[in-house]
């Protein structure tokens, strides 16, 4: 089970994994296991969660939505200047 304070944190409220875990005071670990608890509790509802993936801030290689934890490193050119990807939960459609 999520933790229910996930939805209202994440609504409209676009943050990191580590800002998450920050506020309910948690492991970035724990918090990664419960966003996808979350993502796939709102399959068939209203909402969704938002993924805004990390990025390579050299050569622009964008990783895939299913990642919600910051790289090590670019696959592509092998930097480690990477942005974090960015959660929040937004209405469908």
């Amino acid at each position: 089970m999520f933790r229910k304070d996930l939805i209202p944190l994440l609504s409209g409220n676009p943050l990191t994994i580590r800002e998450i875990a920050q506020r309910l005071r948690t492991k970035p670990s724990e918090a990664e296991d419960d966003l996808v608890h979350l993502a796939k509790s709102l399959v068939h509802g209203e909402w969704h969660l938002s993924v805004t993936p990390a990025a390579c801030r050299k050569c622009g290689f964008e990783f895939g939505t299913d990642k919600l934890h910051k790289p090590s490193k670019c696959p592509k050119c092998h930097a480690t200047w990477l942005s974090e990807p960015v959660i929040e939960i937004v209405p469908r459609g």
